[in-house]
This record gives C-alpha cells, sequence and structure tokens, in this order.
C-alpha cells in the first residue's frame, strides 16, 4: 500500500516530537528515588471522599480467600501476596496497583474485610512503598491508588495500630510528591487530568496549606480549559472518558464543599459540559454510543453519574468542536462521527471510524459499531480500531486511519485522514439531516467518501447515501477496481432476516422491526463480531454492500420501521 508523502513527514514529526518530550521529561524529573520524595509526614487524614463506583460484598469474599477477579482475568494467590506474583496482563496489574477493589471491602462492612483490606495495604507499601519505578508508579496507577486510598481510608484504617497509621500517611505523602513532579511533565489527555484531580483531592484529604490547595485547583482548572471542548467532549473524542472523568470528579466536588473549600474557578461549568457530552451520546435505551475506544458501561454505572446530573435540556443537535451528528426525532436516535482523529498522545484509543453512525429506537440499539473490548489488553484492540469494525464505507478492505506499530510512539494515528467536511441538510418540518467528505483514502487511492444521512421528520425512516468520488469530487473513471464496502454492524440483541425480494428485517425482543433496504443491490448477511460488551466479545450479524466504483461510484440505502414495539401498536 502507498502511503503519501504527507503521511511519512507526518510520521517523521510525531518521532521528533516524541524524543524531544522523552528528553525534556527526563530533564524536569532528574533522579527519580524514594529519598527525594521523603519529608514529613501527616498526623491525619482530614476527610474521605465518596466513591460513586458499584460495590460487590461478595467480591470482598473472593479477595479474602485469595482470589482476584480483575481486568477480566482471575488468579488464586493460594495464600501468597498478589504483589509477589506475576500477573496475567499489563490491564491486571494496573487493576490490582490501583486498589478500586478496596470498594467491595468496604461493602462487606465487617471488621475481617476491613482486617484483609489493610493487610494488602500494607502488604503494598512493603513491597513498592520504597521505590518508585515501574507499572506500580505510573501516573495512572498512582492517581488511582491515591483516590482509592483516601476515599477508603475510613476502612483501612479502622483498627489500625499506630505503626501501620504512620506507614500509611508516610506513604500517601510520598505518592503525592511523586505524582505532583511527574504531573507536571504529562502530555495533555486522561492521565493528566486524573493526576490532577488525585492532587487535588490530597490538597484537601491531608493537611494543607492554603496556597497548596489553590495550586492544585488552579492546576485542575487548566485541565478543563484545556480538555474539556466547549460542546462537552473531551479532546480524545471518546465518550467513555466523560464518565470516568466524572467518577472522580463528582467526590472531588463535595469534598470541596466538606471542607468548606471553594471549588476550582472552571470546575462547575466544566462538569455542566461534560455532563452535556454524556446526555450527547446517550442512545434511546440509555445505552453509550460505541465511537473512539468507548466500550460497554453497566447501567449502575453510568446511573450513578447521572443521578448527578442537575442540568437540563435535550441534547445537542451537534458537538461543532468535538465533531459528532446527533440525528433526534421522538424516540429515534442515530448518532454519527465527523470528525479528525485528536493528535499525538490524544489518538491512542482513536478508531478509524469516520463517517460511522449507530441508529436506536426505543429500548433498541439496531445499527451499532463493534466498539472497544472492555479490558484494553484484549487481543482485539487492534481489530476493534479498523475501519471494518464500523457502520460506514471501506475501500480495498483498508482503514481510513494509519496507527502507529511502534514500541516508542504507542498506538497513536501517524496518517491517514486528517480532513472532513461537513453541512447540515435540514428542511424545517420535513427532515433533519447531514452530509460530510472525509479524506482518509486521499493519500493511498486518491479517493474521498461522501456520506449524506437524513432522518425523515416522521421518525420512520432513515435514508442513506454514499458515493466514493476522486479527489477533484468527480465520479472515478470507468477502470477503476477499488472495492467499496459499506457494512452495517447489527447490535447482537437484534433478529435478523432476509426477505426473498432482499429486504433485511431488524427485530428487537419487543416487536419493533426495521428494514434495511438497498437500491439496486441485494444486501447481504455476513457473521461479525461485536467487542464491546461486559462478558466479552460475542458473535453478531453485519449487512453489507459492495460495488467496484468504476462500475458504480454510488450506494443508496433505507432504514425504514415497518413495526413499532408490541406495547405501543
Amino acid at each position: 500500500m502507498a502511503i503519501s508523502i504527507l503521511d511519512s513527514q507526518r510520521s517523521a514529526s510525531l518521532y521528533v516530537a516524541e524524543i524531544w518530550r522523552r528528553l525534556t521529561r527526563r530533564a524536569a524529573l532528574g533522579r527519580i528515588s524514594a529519598m527525594r520524595f521523603a519529608g514529613s509526614t501527616p498526623d491525619r487524614l482530614v476527610v474521605a471522599p465518596i466513591d460513586l463506583r458499584i460495590a460487590d460484598a461478595h467480591i470482598a469474599s473472593e479477595i479474602y480467600a485469595g482470589r482476584f477477579a480483575l481486568a477480566g482475568r482471575m488468579i488464586d494467590t493460594n495464600g501468597q501476596s498478589p504483589f509477589h506474583m506475576d500477573m496475567p496482563d499489563e490491564a491486571f496489574l494496573r487493576s490490582l496497583h490501583g486498589f478500586g477493589w478496596l470498594r467491595h471491602m468496604r461493602a462487606a462492612d465487617h471488621e475481617l474485610a476491613f482486617a484483609n483490606a489493610r493487610a494488602l495495604v500494607d502488604d503494598w507499601i512493603t513491597v513498592e512503598g520504597r521505590r518508585f519505578g515501574g507499572l506500580p508508579h505510573e501516573p495512572d496507577v498512582v492517581a488511582a491508588r491515591l483516590i482509592a486510598w483516601f476515599s477508603h481510608s475510613p476502612i483501612v484504617l479502622r483498627g489500625a495500630d499506630h505503626g501501620f497509621y504512620r506507614r500509611f500517611l508516610k506513604s500517601i505523602a510520598q505518592q503525592t510528591r511523586y505524582l505532583r513532579l511527574v504531573s507536571a511533565s504529562l502530555p495533555t489527555g486522561v492521565t493528566r487530568f486524573k493526576a490532577r484531580i488525585a492532587l487535588a483531592m490530597a490538597s484537601l484529604c491531608l493537611p494543607a496549606s492554603n496556597g497548596t490547595i489553590r495550586a492544585a485547583a488552579r492546576n485542575l482548572d487548566h485541565e478543563f480549559q484545556s480538555q474539556v471542548l466547549p460542546d462537552g467532549c473531551h479532546v480524545s473524542r471518546n465518550p467513555m472518558v466523560l464518565i470516568e472523568l466524572l467518577m472522580d470528579l463528582l467526590p472531588l466536588r463535595q469534598t470541596y464543599v466538606n471542607v468548606g473549600q471553594s471549588p476550582p474557578h472552571n470546575m462547575a461549568a466544566g462538569m455542566d459540559r461534560l455532563f452535556g457530552g454524556l446526555r450527547f451520546f446517550r442512545h434511546s435505551d440509555g445505552e453509550l454510543a460505541l465511537f473512539n475506544g468507548a466500550s460497554a458501561v453497566s447501567a449502575d454505572r453510568l446511573l450513578a453519574v447521572l443521578r448527578y446530573d442537575e442540568t437540563s435540556g435535550a441534547p445537542f443537535r451537534e458537538m461543532p468542536h468535538g465533531n459528532y451528528q446527533r440525528l433526534a426525532i421522538g424516540n429515534v436516535v442515530l448518532i454519527a462521527d465527523t470528525g479528525v482523529p485528536p493528535r499525538s498522545v490524544a489518538s491512542q484509543a482513536a478508531h478509524a471510524g469516520c463517517l460511522s453512525f449507530e441508529l436506536s429506537s426505543g429500548s433498541n440499539r439496531y445499527i451499532v459499531n463493534a466498539g472497544a473490548p472492555v479490558y484494553a489488553e484484549s487481543d482485539y484492540v487492534g481489530f476493534a480500531r479498523m475501519t471494518a469494525a464500523h457502520s460506514t464505507v471501506t475501500l480495498n478492505d483498508s482503514s481510513s486511519l494509519r496507527f502507529s506499530q511502534s514500541d516508542f510512539l504507542g498506538p497513536i494515528v501517524t496518517g491517514g485522514l486528517h480532513k472532513v467536511s461537513v453541512e447540515s441538510l435540514d428542511e424545517s418540518g420535513k427532515q433533519v439531516g447531514f452530509s460530510a467528505t472525509h479524506n482518509g483514502y486521499a493519500g493511498n487511492l486518491k479517493l474521498l467518501h461522501r456520506r449524506k444521512v437524513r432522518l425523515l421528520a416522521s421518525g420512520h425512516e432513515v435514508q442513506g447515501r454514499d458515493q466514493i468520488l476522486g479527489l477533484d469530487e468527480a465520479s472515478p473513471k470507468p477502470e477503476n477496481q477499488t472495492v467499496a464496502v459499506a457494512r452495517f454492524h447489527v447490535h447482537p440483541s437484534i433478529r435478523i432476516s432476509q426477505s426473498e425480494d432482499g429486504a433485511v428485517h431488524l427485530t428487537a425482543g419487543d416487536g419493533e422491526t426495521w428494514a434495511f433496504v438497498a437500491r439496486d443491490l441485494r444486501p447481504v448477511i455476513e457473521e461479525d463480531v461485536h467487542f464491546a460488551d461486559l462478558a466479552g466479545a460475542r458473535a453478531s450479524k453485519q449487512i453489507t454492500l459492495t460495488i467496484k466504483v468504476g462500475e458504480t461510484s454510488q450506494i443508496d440505502w433505507k432504514l425504514v420501521r415497518i413495526a413499532l414495539p408490541r406495547a405501543a401498536s
């Protein structure tokens, strides 16, 4: 596959930028050692924030028995310390050293669970607390651990002797100093945002001067300004990040109130924007849209955040900064990605799904993207990022983005799509819609993809047109042998069948049915995989329409609601 000169130049500049970032970070951090973060030990904790994450007392019993089920894996320690054992993968390690599982011990609400929590924390301090390196001390893991230790300190410290109390507070103080140092050199992204949240929490939970509290608030203010776009989208364009941030920001906001301190200046408005963004990405069934790294979210987790949403009003029609479209009439919702990937490190979870869309109606999702696996270490992560895993068009079975295969750069976007033009197709009282064109195939195939989508005012019909165009936006020449495939991934809960005339019927459990039809093409039903499921990847189906762009460069299709839910009929 040919690679454009522009992509080659972009890739080279990314390497130069990463080298410079690492050199400046190393110069700023200097030599990392436990002695460097030594200092006075706090004499107490001032407050313990709440934890909004769902807890299960049964899991506490499993942990007491030595069975740790984390990040989709389970190990049995057989009486050993988990911090002395080889772990199955990096995701498990991050979860183990992040200590979010302490909430289950708190839910158990008995002394045995509390003593077990204290013993495990003490074990970690003994094994890892005297060194600052490796995965247990990566900034995102330290931030998660500090938040968990602050939040669950009441059960960890209940019944503790003076010696453990001192070790616990000393370790917290050292980790806070370490995180304060490394966070300053982190690139813009979720990790830095979470580090700033943890440091703001530390300034409130530990005895601190007003200057320290104000400095932490100023740093957090900066993250709201630089990472939360005016329309509520995060710079990563990942809808799931909104939930992750709010899970920690809500307890932090309450902690400011509890200790009588003024929250950061941008916090209230920033959180309102995040809630607005979350509403934008919710389907009619309450689930989250699967774009750019988003995966399945349990209903309890989502509701635990949304119950604190004090903003009002319907979701916006468009995210002009995050570059998404939302067409909604009645209980029918169509959400589409019409944006370019974020830059550099912020693109580590970006997907090649430009112009993909998802469709929901009532309590059902019909057309979706395959989504990201729930656990980041899954073998499916790379497949989930490909264009073919999205409800859009692929050309020659290739993706509209190119991802780094270098361990040095990490899985960032290095080439492909970098321009999308969008215009509204709304007609008052008749339909809402958009037309968008991307250049993801301009470098290697000299072609553009344009998609037009309309949702009729009745809410019963979605009309779509996919066009493959030359760089001059004219139809490709007849000798062009490029193969275009339009894919429509069907949610695993939907039954799918095909009639003799070629129409594909999509039927939900409540009887609501949509028909998929195409002009001059017979839809094909193929096997598929849905990655974004709490229980792991599931078999599903997809509808495909295939053309050779030299013969016909246009695909016209429709989704028509032909039966309402039984309860509403």
